[in-house]
């Protein structure tokens, strides 16, 4: 029978640490009970049995099937990737508590490659569509409202007309995902398995990252170089997955013919490029009036000639230092969620009550934090690996706006929930945005709510400016790349290039900073993914003005938004609110509140 890889006691929850209090555990169960279970097996079979019948009644017919006959094969298609979801989700959610587990390994590649078999004959559907012609299409929309629902996806889908291959290259391609699964797995398994040890103390990479925001500044230098110490010594290997996995993008966006690395990410995201670049080109001329001088502003309060990339985000000299248990940060966000809306926090408490998180910091655990929507007739799970910072608390903010999020996108079934990249950050930041509102009118001295303003600052800093210079980064690193093989002293150059300009003239650069650029997973897993960060902390922003000026009826506009995951265009989802992402001024109006936060923070100076 399955165990959980640690002790389960009272609805999940392991007992923590330092204050902590019982951190809860993933209850997986309504997946699936274990590897073995029967029901896994038959889903299993069934999907086997249904990807070939599928493919036997449907390839090369579907130009000649009416309304009806196409939502009945669209029906098909999406009970297929519901239960190819669900065992890929129990796989990988289970993979990523212990990721050093051979077991789990072995179980999860093997789940893979199971279904890019099963799915493989599948490859028809979307070149199938592609060949239609679009008055065919419009034609059998009118006739038919419940296929007409699923016009979105049939527009993302042919949205990669122009880069479609031949039937036979397209499964080729298919067939051999699973290459590029395998180097995404060694990166994982590298990352959980690197050593640390920190003034005598053995820690994994997520403990020796935390002490980046230690209070004392000896043992922040101490982690960061422990870092580029142990950053240094693997760098070949980071080097090598980062060269392969960009020279295989390389490839398929050549056969494919898009024009920029970054064309298939917006075309997933739903975004036009134009309107990615304005974000970027915005945000990039605001870096002086942002982290420059909110960094300057640190540097002084922290009484230093020059910021080291080890005080970057040391707590403030006036900063609270408790650890916040997980009741404190629970109560806190659960009020934030009910004061906007009870029903955000009807739909957060199952979370915390039925396994659907797991907080604590454990030896082999994938670093970071995500929520995971898994399949519409299941539910989200959120990890997190939760230390008691007030960040933490934010997190923990964030990470439960995207499960609300995809517990109400899970009405629009499974081929319409799934909300593009740019968008998914709209209810994490919002949510943490309402949390840290809370706090800050909570606030009881000056004192209280600068340290309060600063770390929201920072927060923001880096949600922003750090994550459109890992876009800025991803961007040079994958034209580099397309020139030739790089080494690891050619990334750390394009790294560094980034670091100076986004973080300004306040900072130095210890030597081993170079290889910082090693640790970060969406680089490896997502492509360009980071500036959905940025793009939904402006989105955000603008939306919090609009519900500040206009309060009256937000709460229903904005759960209707959330509702329609990813059936609407962002033009359409906005509209709404007055609010327009393709107006070049958009992006001003999102960054101009982080600016207004630092003119509060140098005012408090004066």
């Amino acid at each position: 029978m399955f165990q959980l890889p640690f002790p389960v006691r009272d609805a999940n929850a392991a007992s923590g640490a330092d204050g902590l209090g019982d951190l809860p555990e993933w209850d997986l169960s309504d997946l699936y009970s274990a590897e073995d279970a029967p029901e896994l097996a038959r889903d299993l079979a069934w999907l086997e049995q249904d990807c070939a019948s599928f493919a036997r009644e449907y390839e090369g017919k579907l130009a000649g099937l009416d309304a009806a006959g196409l939502l009945a094969c669209v029906l098909r298609n999406e009970a297929i990737n519901r239960i190819a979801g669900r065992i890929m989700s129990y796989a990988g959610l289970r993979y990523y508590q212990l990721t050093v587990d051979a077991g789990r390994a072995k179980f999860l590649s093997a789940m893979q490659e199971k279904i890019t078999t099963f799915t493989t004959p599948l490859v028809f559907f979307t070149l199938e569509l592609n060949r239609l012609e679009d008055g065919v299409l419009e034609g059998l929309f009118a006739e038919n409202a419940e296929l007409a629902r699923y016009k979105p996806v049939f527009e993302r889908i042919r949205a990669m007309k122009p880069y479609q291959l031949s039937d036979e290259l397209e499964k080729f391609l298919h067939d051999m995902g699973v290459v590029g699964d395998a180097w995404e797995r060694m990166f994982d398994e590298t990352i959980a398995g690197l050593e640390f040890e920190v003034e005598g103390e053995p820690l994994n990479i997520e403990g020796t990252l935390n002490l980046l925001t230690d209070e004392t500044r000896d043992t922040r230098e101490a982690a960061a170089r422990e870092l580029a110490e142990v950053f240094g010594r693997n760098i070949k290997t980071f080097a090598r997955v980062h060269n392969t996995q960009a020279k295989e993008k390389e490839i398929v966006d050549r056969w494919r013919g898009m024009p920029t690395a970054q064309t298939g990410r917006h075309l997933s995201n739903d975004v036009e490029a134009e309107v990615v670049q304005a974000l970027r080109d915005a945000v990039v001329k605001a870096y002086p009036k942002l982290s420059h001088r909110y960094y300057e502003l640190k540097r002084k309060w922290l009484g230093l000639d020059k910021l080291q990339v080890w005080d970057r985000n040391a707590p403030l000299p006036m900063e609270d230092k408790r650890v916040v248990g997980w009741e404190a940060a629970r109560e806190t966000v659960m009020s934030a969620y009910a004061g906007f809306d009870a029903r955000m926090a009807e739909i957060a408490a199952p979370f915390f009550t039925k396994g659907w998180i797991d907080a604590g910091v454990k030896p082999g655990k994938a670093p970071g934090a995500f929520a995971h929507p898994t399949v519409t007739d299941v539910h989200p799970y959120v990890m997190l690996n939760y230390l008691g910072k007030p960040r933490d608390v934010m997190t923990l903010a964030h990470e439960l706006g995207h499960g609300v999020h995809q517990v109400l996108a899970a009405e629009q079934g499974e081929m319409l929930s799934s909300t593009p990249l740019t968008l998914a950050e709209t209810a994490s930041v919002f949510g943490e945005m309402l949390t840290f509102r809370k706090m800050l009118g909570e606030a009881k001295s000056d004192a209280e709510r600068r340290v309060m303003l600063a770390g929201k600052v920072e927060d923001m800093i880096n949600t922003v400016v750090r994550q459109i210079a890992f876009y800025d980064f991803e961007c040079k690193l994958h034209a580099a790349r397309r020139a030739g093989e790089l080494t690891p002293e050619d990334i750390g150059a394009l790294w560094m290039s980034v670091q100076g300009e986004s973080l300004g003239p306040a900072f130095e650069f210890m030597e081993g900073y170079e290889h910082f650029w090693a640790y970060i997973p969406h680089f490896v897993h997502s492509p360009f993914y980071v500036y959905a960060y940025a793009f939904g902390d402006g989105l955000v922003n603008a939306l919090y003005a609009v519900y500040e000026e206009s309060p009256e009826g937000f709460q229903d506009k904005y759960f209707e938004m959330l509702k329609a995951g990813g059936s609407k265009h962002h033009t359409e989802l906005l509209a709404p609110f007055g609010l327009d992402a393709t107006d070049p001024g958009f992006w001003d109006k999102g960054l101009s509140m982080i600016s207004a936060f630092i003119d509060e923070l140098e005012a408090m100076e004066a």
